[in-house]
């Protein structure tokens, strides 16, 4: 088979069901191997909308999000959604052409260096050099993609590679690993929780991606601790509910803000640094932070943790809610 048809299949096998994109002649051969496929291909006007279109298709279903465009400038109008897509922790994959491999080594129509273009927006970024590398690379770049935090990928497909002939099968898909945090740091939230007064949950983006909103919202009743949530966690706690404190994401002293400053603890769970920093909620560093997320805490001076579960976020809850006292905010 051609290259471009081992391509196809392993997308197939990925469970691909769509591709935003714009065909171009780098990518004929990859666009007539999709005929006989049930992808469906989406024709956009701009390869800007594909990206963009990809990164919502991931955010809301968890599965990566596939778009493509062709080499030089059909690649460079992607990488406004990737970008986006990279810092909202969308899942996505993205597909380029490129010239053949015979003439990347020198100056020639449309050629960029689109892998170098894409580095500093990826988690990771290959150009196929061999076709019986496919399997291994499309299998890769999937599993990166969703793996926490997600985020974008990129895979590059020489037009000469394209048209090669090869064999080779796709890679069975395997589930996604769940770790759970350590029991040692457990117990420290625990006795943090407890000794707190007023403390106070932050819900980030990390909780939708794990489907954690009901876990948390029990939590949340069961012990009586209030929530804020930021722009992209909206949805987790409804805003009537008489346990939210509303949305928090502006850069301004908001009365929202009246919450941090009351609270005397603050657990965080699926917040990721890119959605609000920490000196705008925690702007003397006065309140100490547990820490709920599947990676460790980014370094910062207004983030000063005292416990880190790092670790699916809904076990870490779940883990908690037996040794959590009930808590009541609003006590003197």
């Amino acid at each position: 088979m051609k290259a471009s048809d081992l391509f196809v299949r392993c997308l197939e096998n990925e469970g691909v069901q769509y591709i935003f994109g714009i065909p171009g002649e780098e990518n004929t051969d990859l666009i007539d191997s999709l005929i006989n496929s049930d992808i469906e291909f989406i024709l956009v006007h701009h390869e800007q909308a594909a990206a963009f279109m990809a990164d919502i298709y991931g955010r809301l279903t968890g599965k990566p999000g596939v778009c493509l465009g062709t080499l030089g400038p059909g690649a460079t109008n992607l990488l406004t959604g990737i970008g986006s897509a990279y810092l909202d922790y969308s899942p996505v994959v993205a597909i380029t052409g490129q010239a053949g491999l015979d003439r990347i080594h020198k100056e020639s129509h449309q050629y960029v260096d689109i892998i170098g273009v894409f580095e500093e927006v990826t988690k990771w970024n290959q150009q196929i050099k061999v076709p019986h590398t496919i399997p291994e690379i499309i299998r890769k770049a999937f599993k990166t993609a969703v793996i926490e935090k997600p985020g974008a990928v990129h895979i590059e497909l020489p037009e000469d590679v394209a048209m090669m002939d090869t064999e080779g099968e796709p890679l069975p898909v395997t589930p996604m690993p769940r770790s759970c945090p350590a029991e040692e740091e457990i117990k420290k939230a625990v006795e943090l929780i407890n000794r707190a007064k007023k403390p106070i949950m932050l819900a980030g983006n990390g909780v939708i991606r794990d489907g954690a909103a009901e876990v948390l919202r029990k939590f949340a009743e069961e012990k009586q601790i209030p929530v804020v949530n930021s722009f992209m966690a909206k949805g987790v706690l409804p805003s009537d509910h008489p346990l939210s404190l509303f949305t928090v994401g502006m850069q301004a002293r908001d009365y929202v803000l009246c919450g941090f400053d009351l609270a005397d603890l603050i657990i965080t769970v699926g917040y990721d640094f890119v959605e609000y920093l920490p000196k705008y909620w925690n702007d003397e560093a006065m309140n100490p932070i547990v820490h709920i997320d599947a990676r460790p805490a980014e370094i910062d001076a207004y983030y000063p943790v005292q416990a880190e579960l790092v670790g699916n976020v809904t076990e870490a809850l779940e883990a908690l809610t037996t040794g959590v006292a009930k808590k009541n905010f609003g006590q003197k």
